[in-house]
């Protein structure tokens, strides 16, 4: 017996990654599948629809039948709603979904009977670090952050000596040391910066040092469960924001990478903070996509505020598609290793990593707080 894997391509303007690349759909092959790729499914990546012929996977130009007859269907982004009804029931879908913004996608996949496996859902516990494709996308993210950011300063990094003095390091302070925000310290301090990293959980403060960072220590501790840090209280934030205003009006470059899965992103920098800035500065604000932590952030824009260059970029992973696109089928094949056995798809839903996966299985969403999105929408409760 062997399973059909549909490999889609994706139709987002700014998403050029792919949900499996070549070198790993060989590796998918050998668990007992076949591979379909729609044509052109990573041209945007870099991997060339020959790579893909050589690698034994098929191509197809029609998207409908190419998930009709799929057993397993993967792509980054959400599939559009016309895609998931084309998909036959009891097949499983993988890929970001991010639930909370997509209440219709979730209900035909529930009235399609489709399993869905949501990335942004695999739970962040040592068993599932190689699935775990928000933290591999971040650390890539993390690391373009500060080049976006150098495009846009009227400065360079490191100390510079030349024949007529010395040129200053410049100061790049990052808020939000996840994997992202680490990731932006340790790119920013080896290209000769001087680096400051701030997160309302102090047991960062290790983590910033070891990527040769100082830890910027407000006294306010704010560690949330499941690697996030919680939501501030107004008079947290009030003693936050007296001890930041200071390192923000020294920095030459801001990287903010705060998010809450499913909600707004926290504001970190208001706008008398911008306008404190020094003139030239610029801020890379790495949570535009949920509403930025910076006031005056606008979404996939680069926006003048004052003394501020104000960077909202809207995909960074994808910037970096050939290697973000190789990470993440390296996620896919991690989790894939764990429901495909000798060409058949078999799921163990008591297993914690698969149960905290799946979004919908069998006509019913499995998430408890989507269900109750879904459920309570008007156009579900008419």
């Amino acid at each position: 017996m062997s399973l059909t894997i549909a490999i889609l391509k994706e139709t987002q303007p700014d998403e050029k990654r792919v949900s499996m690349i070549p070198a790993v759909a060989q590796r998918l092959a050998r668990l007992g599948a076949s591979l379909i790729a729609q044509q052109g499914a990573g041209a945007a990546a870099t991997y060339t629809d020959d790579s893909y012929t050589q690698a034994g996977v098929s191509q197809v130009t029609d998207r409908p039948s190419l998930v009709a007859g799929a057993d397993i269907v993967l792509a980054v982004q959400p599939p559009d709603i016309e895609t998931v009804r084309a998909m036959k029931p009891g097949s499983l879908l993988v890929s970001f979904i991010y639930a909370q913004s997509q209440p219709e996608l979730i209900k035909a996949l529930r009235d399609g009977r489709i399993t869905t496996f949501a990335m942004e859902m695999i739970p962040r516990i040592s068993r599932a670090q190689a699935m775990d494709a928000l933290s591999s996308q971040a650390a890539l993210a993390g690391y373009y952050a500060p080049l976006l950011g150098s495009v846009h300063m009227q400065k360079i990094l490191p100390m510079m000596t030349t024949a007529v003095g010395s040129l200053r390091a410049a100061r790049v302070l990052v808020m939000g040391l996840g994997v992202a925000g680490l990731q932006a310290l340790a790119t920013a301090h080896r290209l000769g910066a001087i680096c400051e990293g701030y997160d309302v959980r102090p047991e960062t403060r290790e983590q910033a040092a070891s990527v040769g960072a100082k830890f910027v220590d407000t006294g306010v501790d704010a560690t949330g469960t499941g690697g996030y840090a919680r939501e501030l209280t107004d008079d947290e934030k009030a003693r936050v924001r007296t001890v930041l205003s200071q390192h923000i009006a020294q920095a030459d470059m801001i990287i903010t990478t705060a998010a809450i899965p499913g909600r707004r992103a926290p504001r970190l920098i208001d706008a008398a903070q911008l306008a404190a800035m020094k003139e030239g500065s610029v801020v890379v604000d790495m949570g535009a996509p949920s509403g930025g932590n910076c006031e005056g952030t606008r979404v996939g824009e680069v926006v003048k505020v004052g003394p501020v260059t104000l960077v909202g970029p809207t995909n960074l992973p994808s910037c970096l598609a050939a290697q973000a696109s190789e990470l993440y089928a390296k996620n896919i094949y991690a989790l894939l290793e764990q429901v495909v056995h000798e060409g058949a798809l078999a799921p163990d839903f008591s297993d914690a990593v698969i149960s905290g996966t799946t979004l919908t299985h069998d006509g019913a969403i499995t998430n408890d707080a989507v269900k109750q999105l879904v459920e309570n929408s008007p156009a579900e409760s008419a």
